[in-house]
C-alpha cells in the first residue's frame, strides 16, 4: 500500500534545529516532485518546501528561507527538510506530500490539490 511517513518531529527551543524524514512505501519519490507542507491549530495549511522530480528547481516559503532546507536522498527513497534557527511561529504539524507531476508551473508547487499523497503529520513545538 502506497503511504508515506514522517518522523523528527519533537520539542525544541527557539533558535534550535530539528530534521524531518519522510519516507516512502510503495512508490518512489525519484520521478517525482515532492513538499512539505505544514499546519498550525486555527490556520490553513501552507506550503513550506517543494522539490521537483529533477531537483533542479527548489520553492520554499518566504517565511522560512535561509533557514529550512529541503533534500532528496533516492537511493534510500528518503526526502527531509532540515529547519534551523526555528522560531515559535514554526510551531505546526508537518506533513510530506507527494505528487505525480514532475514539476509545476509558478507558484503552483504550494497548492495542496496537486499533490497525490500525503504523510500522517509530525508535530513540531518550539518554545520561547
Amino acid at each position: 500500500q502506497v503511504h508515506l511517513e514522517e518522523s523528527g518531529g519533537g520539542s525544541v527551543e527557539a533558535g534550535g534545529s530539528l530534521r524531518l524524514s519522510c519516507a516512502a512505501y510503495q512508490v518512489s519519490f525519484a520521478p517525482n516532485s515532492v513538499a512539505w507542507f505544514r499546519q498550525a491549530p486555527g490556520k490553513e495549511r501552507e506550503g513550506v518546501a517543494a522539490m521537483d522530480a529533477s531537483g533542479m528547481n527548489v520553492r520554499s516559503a518566504d517565511s522560512v528561507k535561509g533557514r529550512f532546507t529541503l533534500s532528496r536522498d533516492k537511493d534510500e527513497n528518503m526526502v527531509y527538510l532540515q529547519m534551523n534557527n526555528l522560531n515559535p511561529e514554526d510551531s505546526a504539524v508537518y506533513y510530506c506530500a507527494l505528487s505525480f507531476a514532475p514539476t509545476w508551473i509558478g507558484n503552483m508547487w504550494s497548492q495542496e490539490e496537486r499533490y497525490h499523497y500525503w504523510g500522517q503529520g509530525t508535530q513540531v513545538t518550539v518554545s520561547s
